[in-house]
């Protein structure tokens, strides 16, 4: 049944239905993938079954719920937000006249008055301002209503804003104005009208001026338009140009009007009777093949003849003006590394791959996608050179997997797992306290210790220490994931397989867990749901032979129950548990005491050892 039946299901339970207040109450209370039928009915514009649900079913017009905008998930979001969000005016109406707050906001602190103006309802902005919308409440990020409006583009509500004297040059948490986000998003009409209304160039907290984030973006016309504002410097307009033609590069791939956009911002530089500004001493970048920006006018002409040097240009320009604390930054310079890979120059890939990597280590104060995503590259990108190695493409021959390499961004994802950890314990006792970062970035440095110890078989023995000494080192961190699961409970797990075409090994995973019992884990360790690594392989469909076998050998209790009762034997799927062990060759004397001592409940605690407590309360 879909959102939309269900709310106009109620009206329908209740007079077809003997059901008492009470039970009506319930009803509407209730919720279905996180929404009540009041924001059910709210979200999709049914007015008639909004009205009923509050009129005759009293709905509790302030209850908020899970919905979904352009794919995104909205939590705690109260019905009035959701219709303002939607922009159905008729139903925001019904609601305000029935006690519901204007200011109400959703998990993300974001008021219906954000809503509506993140749409462009201008009527809605309107009624809502005019019974109490507060039009300086920003959302957790500082983002405010005008802001939303500027970077969406809707001129007549942030006319309107602008008319209740919004704060024009009001700043988000990361520093930014709404003169930014218009430069950002295109507008050129909006930025006009704030300048107008006194909008100043200011720095956000990346040292991005609103020329700069057009610039950035790649609306030429916008910093056309801004490098003549009085405010703007001769330095400013330099960078501006310059940035501009490296965005065309990177994003347009307009190479002529790079070189324009270079060659203006050059001339500007050397303007006669001015005082020169020239380009500073240039650092020589491995990773940019050693290229060096051309200072000379009549050079760059000759660039458009070389593309590879233009788009090292494109990238050396980048870092230079925004630095290498800009996601931008590091985003451009893994974007041209992936085109090379594309086009079978894994090494350019790999020389670029790994200085973004660097880029975004050395310069973070928090966890942060972009470093997680480039270890997940990185992984991929080996795990595919390594079944392909040899195969002829139409790039060329695919080259094999260099293990020193691998190593190297292995022993980065480690200390990435070092450092998501310290991160969680900082902030374990905040929303920010989230271990999902900490379990992926695990799991991909598993999938690389996979690789490591694939690419062992085929090295040299005196690659051998060095390789599993990293491992040890990784092993040897024991840092708990997501639900207590320590690196043995995810080699054994099949839902730490990573998801591509190139697996860089199939999980549960009988050669990561030699290993990492070899380096001291417990095979017995219980995460949350007090399950041993034993149990999570039998949840594998198939579970693999070798993979119990080599937990049992190693001390394994193949009777430990979970916290639901269930042992190894009751949680294999479609397999008989002498198909995948011998149990009879694995069962204890001991165990099968214990065993015993649990079916017929005797008393034991205080009776026995209290070292052998645990041992039976296990069984």
């Amino acid at each position: 049944m879909s959102f939309t039946q269900i709310a106009e299901s109620i009206p329908k339970i209740y007079l077809h239905s003997n059901k008492g207040k009470e039970e009506v109450s319930m009803l509407v209370a209730s919720k279905t993938s996180g929404a009540t039928p009041l924001v059910i009915a709210c979200r999709n514009g049914h007015f008639y079954v909004a009205q009923y649900l509050i009129e005759k079913c009293g709905a509790d017009v302030e209850q908020p719920g899970s919905v979904i905008f352009d794919g995104e998930t909205i939590e705690e979001a109260p019905p009035l937000w959701c219709a303002a969000a939607a922009g159905y005016l008729d139903i925001v109406k019904l609601l305000i006249s029935h006690g519901a707050k204007v200011n109400s906001t959703t998990r993300t602190k974001s008021t219906p008055l954000r809503a509506a103006c993140f749409d462009g309802h201008l009527n809605i902005v309107r009624y809502l301002v005019q019974h109490g919308a507060d039009v300086e409440i920003a959302n957790r990020h500082g983002h405010t209503c005008l802001m939303i409006a500027c970077y969406k583009g809707h001129l007549d509500v942030v006319r309107y804003l602008l008319e209740l004297e919004a704060d024009v040059n009001r700043r988000s948490v990361k520093g930014n104005t709404a003169l930014h986000d218009c430069a950002e998003s295109g507008s050129l009409d909006i930025l006009k009208l704030l300048l107008d209304s006194g909008a100043v160039m200011s720095r956000d907290s990346y040292g991005m001026t609103p020329l700069l984030a057009a610039a950035v973006t790649g609306h030429y016309y916008i910093v056309n338009f801004l490098i003549n504002h009085p405010d703007v410097t001769r330095e400013e307009q330099i960078d501006a140009l310059e940035l501009c033609g490296a965005t065309f590069v990177d994003k347009k791939r307009d190479m002529v009007k790079a070189i324009y956009l270079w060659k203006t911002a050059m001339h500007k530089r050397y303007l006669p009777g001015e005082k020169r500004i020239n380009k500073p001493t240039p650092v020589l970048r491995k990773a940019y093949d050693y290229v060096e920006e051309v200072k000379d006018p009549d050079e760059l002409d000759n660039l458009i003849a070389n593309l590879d040097s233009m788009r090292m240009h494109a990238l050396i320009i980048r870092e230079r003006i925004l630095g290498l604390t800009h996601p931008d930054t590091s985003y451009y310079v893994r974007y041209r590394g992936a085109v090379y890979a594309d086009s079978g120059r894994f090494d350019r890939c790999i020389d670029l791959w790994n200085y973004a990597l660097d880029m975004q280590q050395s310069n973070r104060q928090n966890v942060h996608p972009m470093t997680q995503s480039s270890l997940f590259s990185f992984t991929e990108l080996f795990s595919f050179m390594m079944a392909e190695e040899g195969k002829q493409t139409l790039r060329g021959i695919v080259p094999p997997a260099d293990l020193n390499e691998v190593l190297r961004v292995f022993t980065k994802a480690v200390e990435e797992v070092k450092f998501a950890h310290q991160k969680l314990n900082e902030t374990k006792c905040s929303d920010e306290g989230n271990p999902t970062y900490l379990t992926r970035v695990m799991v991909i440095t598993l999938h690389l210790a996979c690789l490591l110890l694939r690419l062992m078989e085929d090295s040299p023995k005196t690659d051998h220490q060095q390789i599993r000494k990293a491992i040890y080192n990784f092993v040897t961190l024991d840092i708990k994931a997501k639900k207590g699961r320590r690196l043995l409970h995810l080699a054994c797990c099949q839902d730490a397989s990573l998801q591509w075409t190139y697996p860089a090994c199939q999980f549960p995973s009988s050669q990561l867990a030699e290993i990492i019992l070899e380096f001291g884990a417990h095979p017995n360790c219980k995460d949350d749901d007090g399950n041993t690594p034993l149990h999570l392989a039998a949840m594998a469909s198939p579970c693999p032979p070798a993979v119990p076998r080599v937990l049992l050998k190693h001390g394994a209790h193949i009777d430990t129950v979970n916290n639901n009762g269930d042992t190894f034997a009751t949680l294999l799927k479609g397999q008989k548990v002498n198909e995948v062990v011998d149990i009879i060759k694995y069962t204890k004397l001991t165990c099968a005491a214990a065993r015993v001592i649990q079916q017929f409940k005797i008393p034991y605690r205080g009776v026995v050892p209290v070292n052998l407590e645990s041992f039976i309360a296990c069984h």
